[in-house]
């Protein structure tokens, strides 16, 4: 039987209905958001997550307070403000916002827009998989981070729809899964796609990422963003930037693989983009028990940013920038 979709709006209701993905790999569970406050400590509390399903979520909780006769202006701000790193967010609310301005300030209106939204971003993942796959050896043992798949990124995803791409070409030797701590997106979420689409791969403790790169067994690391700024800097999930340094090192490719709608010429380098600091908590405690002293602090950035010159190749869905740099980006962003 086929997963429940990671987001769908529910027009009879209305509500935002989500897969909550605090609860995956062991229950598969919806999680019905009838109201925006609902929604926005869903995002908080990363029940959906992934910068191009932020944006999606975001579009959608713009419709369902217009749906609700809610005020519509105030509800986009509490959305667009919810989680600050990731700019699908603020952009997937500001562009629905903007079709129910222009559209009479209607209910169908905001609607439509939300519905546009997550359809491009279902086909730039077919684009990120076609071109993120001239990159990929053949037989090629690929690392990711985080989780990249139809749980971050409409449609398939993107960095993990090229591995799903090079899987179905023949092409994937073995994918190696950073378990990502401290929230086990890797472990939980990514292990949970590749499983699912019979992907053979393995987890690894983030610490392990430098041994297994110095034994010769990773041929190519792949990950998302949560932004790119205009210089190429790349906010995401915090220890990607640890993957890049060690991938530098040890002569890897590092391959950033991200929609057009992530990159953000308006910041213009890496020190512009704001990380988000989490909950101690989420550092000093496991599943609720705590693994450190009471009162114990903690030092939990939930995103560190990669420099361009450690990205290899940045894949869009109209094509891959490489160097990555202002110009290139410029140039992808025009097309």
């Amino acid at each position: 039987m086929s997963a429940p979709a990671p987001l769908r709006f529910d027009a009879a209701a209305p509500a935002v209905v989500l897969l909550d993905q605090t609860r995956l790999p062991t229950a598969e569970v919806e999680r019905v958001c009838a109201d925006v406050p609902a929604l926005v400590t869903a995002i908080q509390e990363l029940a959906v997550r992934g910068a191009p399903l932020l944006g999606i979520a975001g579009g959608y909780g713009v419709a369902l307070a217009a749906a609700r006769g809610e005020d519509v202006p105030a509800a986009a701000e509490a959305l667009a403000t919810a989680r600050p790193t990731a700019v699908n967010l603020a952009t997937g609310v500001a562009r629905v916002l903007a079709a129910w301005d222009a559209g009479g300030r209607t209910p169908a209106a905001a609607l439509a827009a939300a519905e546009a939204l997550d359809a491009e971003e279902a086909d730039a993942s077919a684009g990120m998989a076609e071109h993120g796959l001239t990159l990929v050896p053949d037989q090629a043992r690929i690392l990711t981070h985080c989780n990249t798949g139809a749980l971050a990124v409409g449609g398939s995803g993107s960095a993990f729809a090229v591995a799903l791409a090079a899987h179905r070409a023949g092409r994937l030797a073995h994918l190696w899964v950073d378990e990502t701590r401290p929230l086990l997106q890797g472990s939980r979420l990514t292990a949970y796609e590749a499983r699912r689409h019979g992907l053979p791969h393995s987890v690894l403790p983030d610490s392990a990422a430098a041994a297994l790169m110095a034994s010769g067994r990773v041929d190519l690391v792949i990950t998302g963003a949560d932004r790119v700024a205009a210089d190429g800097s790349v906010a995401n999930k915090v220890g990607t930037y640890s993957l890049a340094v060690l991938a530098a090192h040890h002569g890897v490719p590092f391959v950033v693989v991200a929609p057009r709608t992530t990159v953000d010429l308006a910041t213009a380098d890496g020190a512009g983009i704001p990380v988000e600091q989490r909950a101690a908590e989420e550092v000093t405690h496991h599943a609720g028990t705590a693994v450190a002293p009471p009162g114990t602090a903690a030092f939990n950035p939930a995103f560190d940013v990669t420099p361009p010159d450690l990205v290899t190749a940045l894949v869009t869905e109209v094509g891959v920038v490489s160097p990555v740099n202002r110009d290139g980006l410029a140039r992808v962003m025009e097309t």
